[in-house]
């Protein structure tokens, strides 16, 4: 599984002009899941997300997790995560899970996060969905379970 983590004031979603989900200050995680992954690796990008260390301390260096300073989290599902365009001009999603497969695996994390005690909210399934953020630093991380990078 691979995540985009963007550091947020503010984040929301919105499926044909109605909104779905709003956060304010944490993170907006974009959930692309690959052929193959499992719950294991859905429980350690979810136990991965909630220790990183992003947020700053009163010193200014980045020491805080989502915990630490009571954030939110807005999941969404992104198939086109797993996109491979380094042949030719269009990429391929070959390696992207199917949608039987991602959603519950994003389920999940969504699960594992609420059960910690982390306010998440998830955009639509398999829907076009509109995204607002304001990134917050700008901070944006690459997680991916396989640890590829």
């Amino acid at each position: 599984m691979r995540l985009v983590v963007q550091r947020v004031s503010r984040a929301s979603v919105a499926v044909d002009g109605e909104a779905v989900s709003e956060i304010g200050a944490g993170y907006l995680a974009l959930v692309g899941a690959e052929e193959g992954d499992t719950v294991a690796d859905a429980r350690y990008l979810a136990d991965k997300l909630r220790g990183l260390r992003v947020f700053e301390d009163a010193d200014g260096k980045m020491n805080l997790s989502i915990e630490d300073v009571g954030g939110e989290i807005l999941l969404v599902s992104q198939f086109t995560l797993l996109g491979d365009a380094r042949h030719g001009r269009r990429p391929s999603f070959s390696r992207a899970a199917r949608p039987e497969v991602a959603e519950p695996l994003l389920e999940e994390m969504r699960d594992m996060l609420a059960a910690a005690g982390v306010p998440v909210s998830t955009g639509r399934f398999r829907a076009h969905m509109e995204i607002g953020l304001v990134n917050d630093g700008p901070v944006t991380i690459l997680l991916d379970s396989r640890k590829v990078f």
